[in-house]
């Protein structure tokens, strides 16, 4: 199955049920040593001027980060690099070309996910369409930036809601997402959307390079 259609199936799975390469840095860029902290919301975070890198960056989420999200203490952990053999979608396992992870508590699951090949524009605005296109979704109004371009959705299935929020930052794709149980449709949205923002601008930050020139 060719990279490009993987990413596209990938990020259409994520929309509803979730959501090689690691990039040769200039020597002038390296990952963050420890975990990065912050409760910003997605409105005051200029991600314009952030440059993610296409590689692993879990274990630098916050932890109050992922208890804010959750709004509890984590109890289930899962993480996956570049090439493992993962489930992407209902019915279909295969091996990832992404980085991710999800935290899971009392109904509510906090993911984050950054592709490893690296994204053009143009293949940035297919995965925007697709993901806007699928049922029971619709955009969050007046989205924040989430990298250029981006999107935010809110996607209610059944009593389930997802907020995500997706975008590229240079040639990275940089994904993350909120999903709760028990919700009802409409209810909570605006919290809801403000929540997720917050975590997006924590996993923005876990995932960023930093400038050590």
């Amino acid at each position: 199955m060719p990279v490009v259609r993987r990413l596209l199936l990938a990020a259409a799975a994520t929309v509803v049920a979730v959501g090689g390469g690691i990039v040769v840095l200039d020597g002038d860029v390296t990952p963050p040593e420890g975990p990065a902290s912050a409760s910003t919301p997605l409105t005051s975070f200029d991600t314009s001027q952030v440059t993610i890198l296409r590689t692993g960056f879990c274990d630098r989420v916050a932890e109050e980060a992922v208890r804010a999200a959750l709004d509890a203490e984590p109890e289930d952990t899962r993480d996956y690099g570049n090439g493992d053999r993962v489930r992407l979608a209902s019915g279909v396992r295969d091996r990832a070309h992404e980085h991710g992870c999800s935290w899971t508590a009392a109904g509510t699951t906090a993911r984050a996910w950054v592709f490893a090949p690296p994204v053009t524009r143009a293949t940035a605005r297919d995965l925007l369409r697709r993901a806007r296109a699928t049922d029971d979704c619709e955009r969050v109004p007046e989205a924040p930036a989430y990298g250029d371009p981006s999107a935010g959705l809110v996607c209610t299935t059944g009593r389930s809601q997802e907020v995500s929020f997706r975008g590229l930052f240079g040639d990275a794709w940089l994904a993350c997402s909120l999903v709760s149980d028990n919700v009802s449709a409409g209810q909570g949205a605006d919290a809801a959307v403000d929540r997720a923002g917050r975590w997006c601008v924590a996993v923005a930050r876990a995932a960023e390079a930093q400038d050590t020139s």
